[in-house]
Formats: C-alpha cells, sequence, structure tokens
C-alpha cells in the first residue's frame, strides 16, 4: 500500500488507519495527496503494473470554487506561510479536537497546484476500464473541500463514505 499526504502533511495516515487497506494493491491518498495517487496509479498502469484499488481521503476538490476564493488562498500563503498552514491545520481538524499533524516542505505552486486542479471523469472511466475499483471517504464537517460538489462528482465514479460528522481527516467527536 501506498500513501500520499496532503498538503504541507507528513505522517498523518495514521489518522485514516480505520479505513486504509493494507493490501499491497492499494494507493491512498489524502487531500492534496489525492491528486498525487491518482497520478501516479495511471503512470502504474500506463506501466503495466497491478493496482486493484485506490482511496481518497477527502480529495482537494475546488473545481467549483470560485476564482477569487482561490486569490485569497494563495495571497495569504505568500503573506504570512506560518500563519496561513497554522489557519489550515486548525480548519482541518474542526469542529473537533486537533490531534498531532507533522509538517513536510511545502511551495506555492503546491498550493496552485491542488487549488487548480479538475477532476476529470475520463480519468475514472480509464480506472474503470482497468479494473481498478475506487473509494472515496468524505466528511460532512468538513470546512477545508467544497463537500456538496465532491459528493456530487464521485458518487457517479466510485463507491462512496460519507461520514456525517466527520472533518477534514475523517474524524467525529
Amino acid at each position: 500500500m501506498k500513501f500520499y499526504s496532503g498538503f504541507s502533511l507528513n505522517g498523518e495516515e495514521y489518522l485514516f488507519a480505520p479505513y486504509v487497506s493494507s493490501s499491497a494493491y492499494t494507493i491512498c491518498g489524502f487531500s492534496y495527496g489525492a491528486i498525487k495517487a491518482l497520478q501516479e496509479l495511471k503512470t502504474m498502469l500506463e506501466r503495466g503494473e497491478r493496482v486493484d484499488r485506490l482511496q481518497l481521503f477527502s480529495p482537494a476538490f475546488f473545481q467549483t470554487k470560485e476564482e477569487k476564493f482561490k486569490r485569497l488562498q494563495l495571497r495569504s500563503y505568500k503573506a504570512n506561510r506560518e500563519l496561513y498552514l497554522k489557519n489550515f491545520e486548525s480548519a482541518c481538524f474542526a469542529p473537533h479536537q486537533s490531534k498531532i499533524v507533522s509538517r513536510a516542505a511545502n511551495t506555492y505552486e503546491q498550493l496552485e497546484e491542488l487549488l487548480e486542479y479538475v477532476w476529470s471523469e475520463d480519468d475514472f472511466i480509464y480506472l474503470e476500464s482497468k479494473g481498478v475499483s475506487v473509494e472515496v471517504y468524505l466528511g460532512g464537517e468538513d470546512a477545508i473541500i467544497d463537500v456538496n460538489g465532491a459528493y456530487e462528482f464521485f458518487q457517479k465514479h466510485a463507491t462512496l463514505h460519507y461520514i456525517k460528522t466527520a472533518n477534514h481527516f475523517l474524524l467525529t467527536a
């Protein structure tokens, strides 16, 4: 199993332990890491490697957000990176108690990539043609992504797990 971390994070995999498949043929990604997991999966399939399952935890879904929202995020990051990351982590845990997460190196370009990324239906049709099952986990109290937009998009392409009282890290009270 391969796990791809969220933006600016490292080692948060333990938060998803109840959901993560331990199969060697599974790729998992959280938030920004969901984008990276999908990209890696497509590369692996093109090389003829076996992958049975893709698990996406709170995938970064901003394609329904207005451009002014995205510009504000980028300006805030550029103006005070440390404050931006502190507020971001707090929002990831809201409305529940924060847990320990480690930070990883991060860049303006990575934030821009996750905000501008557009999930493609063609990618999921391709995965289905290759026999890859897709599972998506969304938290109903996620204060980071557009949960409703993500729900509408992914319900057509994946087994969708909607956890009504969960936050971005899929934690409940």
